[in-house]
């Protein structure tokens, strides 16, 4: 398993994987030892396709969470969608929705920070700014 990381704004992107495989992304104040995959670099310079290559290990499988993670690859770069909307998808709540995202082990590679509240920008794990500065990158109005 290798391990490093890649600078967003005053954020690092820490990743950790094997080969192709991603298996946990976090988002601290400090950088790893190691530089994260070159695909990370691409995707946070506002690369629409700078993940492409990569897979997720919350994506394998049949559970709920994993057909709500492939819900969520779906959602176009740039664009969002709700949490009612995703559950509609997979046959679930919203709530469970919610947790999925809130557990996500791979943010980016699986978007959740496209995933809003009906009313507003729903939450984000480490900081709400980190959401609204990715879909600010996204749709090309970059902040940080």
């Amino acid at each position: 398993m290798r391990e490093g990381s890649c600078p967003f704004g005053l954020w690092h992107v820490h990743v950790a994987w094997e080969d192709d495989l991603v298996s946990r992304v976090r988002f601290l104040r400090y950088p790893a030892a190691g530089g994260a995959p070159e695909q990370f670099t691409r995707y946070l310079a506002g690369d629409p396709n700078g993940l492409a290559g990569l897979r997720s290990v919350a994506t394998e499988g049949e559970s709920v969470f994993a057909r709500i993670y492939r819900a969520v690859q779906a959602v176009p770069y740039g664009e969002t969608t709700t949490y009612g909307e995703v559950a509609g998808r997979v046959g679930t709540v919203p709530r469970v929705v919610g947790t999925a995202m809130r557990l996500n082990p791979t943010p980016l590679l699986v978007p959740c920070h496209r995933v809003v509240a009906k009313d507003g920008p729903g939450g984000f794990s480490p900081a709400l700014e980190l959401k609204q500065a990715l879909l600010s990158l996204e749709r090309g109005k970059r902040t940080y």
